[in-house]
């Protein structure tokens, strides 16, 4: 294995889960900005492509909440993970970046309160 490889495969394997939800988010916001350049650029595979890696992200963040111990915080982000699906589904659909955006900054916001909690 390459040692720039090993190291990063490192990195994340042994990060803390807090950490480890804001490499998710800032995931899914990397791809989804791509996504809107492959849009502007009329690359609607890509954009297609991006969309879906960041859909998957989010439905790993959706899945990993402990509803039984997570409580009405667990209930919001589940509500706020199922919008941000629905948007993104609409948004590839409808070839709309303004909604890829709308997701793009709940994902900043999210990811900011958990730098915030994590430091």
């Amino acid at each position: 294995m390459n040692p720039l490889t090993a190291y990063k495969e490192n990195a994340v394997t042994t990060q803390s889960k807090g950490k480890m939800v804001v490499l998710l988010y800032d995931g899914a916001v990397r791809f989804l900005k791509q996504a809107v350049a492959a849009l502007e650029a009329d690359d609607m595979a890509r954009k297609n492509e991006l969309i879906l890696k960041a859909e998957a992200i989010v439905d790993e963040l959706d899945v990993s909440l402990n509803m039984e111990d997570g409580g009405e915080l667990a209930a919001n982000l589940h509500r706020l993970y199922d919008f941000m699906r629905r948007h993104l589904i609409e948004a590839n659909l409808q070839k709309d970046p303004q909604r890829i955006r709308d997701v793009i900054s709940i994902l900043s916001d999210l990811a900011g309160g958990w730098r915030a909690i994590t430091v």
